[in-house]
């Protein structure tokens, strides 16, 4: 039976939920805003098959891809509205054209991020790009399932542990199924996303001389690239009800919610002690940002974004390779050079607690705790002094 004793020990992939014979695990909401499964003890059998998909109870060994790449997307349009180099797009359109379908994460009605899939090519807009919070995976697992037991061709992508979990959910391999991961930061909070968007629409509102309950959202953009592929911005946009829109956007190093999150103030606790990332997921394709590659490789950097793609297997390799994709061989090397994320966890930081604790607002909390102290600063000073020094 599956007991959170530590909540830093689920990732939330939601395996349990959907592979409990009985149907006995159901989701809760912390206060942070982050779900874990319950088990209804009167209804459990012990039989114990919610452990046997856990990817933090089963976790693999790290390994390194079978090769890695710098590549872009030949179409400037969707790589403009891809995080990076638009790869996952054409993976996705040569499943799609082989008669398959592809699993990702969009935006649902009410505008909380969750798993669906697609059968056209069409319906892969709502994948592509960033989504900095964790998705709500659902059903998910048990479509992938139906649809490879039917005989279709699968593409799962998805963070680290939501492959794990899936691979474990499965207890099978199968050949027509393709595992897409993503070079993985850590997840933030969906409630602490909620209480932002509320803050701003709050604040659009009061600005417009509006009633709030008019404003509705639109759009919402992580990495919008307008300001360039390095200098993204965090874009939303809002609808009243005379159908006039409201558009904000910013530097995501000016954004406040992107400030919080990349200072780690909202990950979920499994995010700093990960146990999916270095090649422990099972994907056979990771994906991320080629950060680095002005310096390496300026030629093929043109700020509209260049991905990392790492194959971990022969069919991740066989598949990528046989696309029409503008690429340039790598060294692994690179990638964890550039992109700690690959296989590193991010560390706790000092004041997530304080943050939850906060009664403030959410702008007013991050303001006061991204606040630079002169004993930080000098450490930071020290550091790249050090980092200098010893190359």
């Amino acid at each position: 039976m599956i007991r959170i004793k530590d909540k830093s020990q689920c990732c939330g992939c939601e395996a349990c939920v959907q592979r409990c014979p009985r149907q006995c695990i159901s989701l809760i909401e912390d206060r942070e805003g982050f779900l874990y499964p319950k088990v209804d003890k009167k209804s459990c059998i012990e039989c114990n098959i919610c452990e046997k998909v856990c990817p933090v109870i089963n976790q693999s060994e790290a390994k390194e891809p079978l090769i890695t790449y710098a590549a872009k997307n030949n179409d400037d349009k969707i790589r403009l509205r891809s995080s990076s180099g638009g790869i996952f797009s054409m993976l996705a359109e040569a499943v799609l054209n082989d008669g398959g379908v592809v699993f990702g994460v969009c935006w649902d009605k009410d505008w909380r991020l969750v798993f669906d899939y697609t059968e056209s090519i069409d319906g892969l807009s709502r994948f592509r790009g960033s989504k900095y919070l964790q998705a709500h995976v659902g059903d998910a697992y048990l479509k992938v399932e139906q649809f490879l037991k039917s005989g279709r061709r699968v593409l799962f992508s998805g963070t680290p542990c939501q492959i794990r979990g899936l691979k474990l959910f499965l207890r099978r391999e199968y050949d027509s199924l393709l595992c897409v991961d993503i070079i993985c930061h850590g997840v933030p909070s969906p409630g602490v996303f909620r209480r932002y968007l509320n803050e701003e629409i709050a604040n659009v509102a009061k600005n417009k001389v509006i009633d709030v309950d008019c404003l509705h959202i639109d759009d919402i953009q992580f990495r919008d690239k307008r300001t360039g592929w390095k200098s993204y911005s965090l874009r939303y946009q809002l609808r009243d009800n005379n159908a006039n829109l409201y558009s904000n956007i910013s530097l995501f190093t000016d954004n406040i919610y992107m400030r919080g999150f990349l200072q780690d103030f909202y990950l979920r606790p499994s995010c700093y002690v990960c146990s999916a990332k270095a090649g422990k997921s099972g994907a056979d394709i990771t994906l991320g940002d080629f950060w680095g590659i002005e310096q390496l490789k300026p030629e093929i950097d043109d700020d509209k974004g260049v991905s990392a793609v790492l194959l971990n297997t022969l069919l991740g390799k066989q598949i990528f390779e046989q696309l029409s994709v503008e690429k340039t061989l790598m060294n692994y090397a690179h990638v964890q050079q550039y992109n700690l994320a690959v296989y590193r966890s991010v560390a706790r930081p000092q004041k997530r607690d304080k943050f939850f604790r906060s009664r403030k607002s959410f702008s007013a909390t991050i303001e006061s705790l991204s606040k630079i102290t002169l004993k930080e600063k000098y450490i930071f000073i020290i550091k790249n002094l050090f980092r200098r020094i010893c190359g």
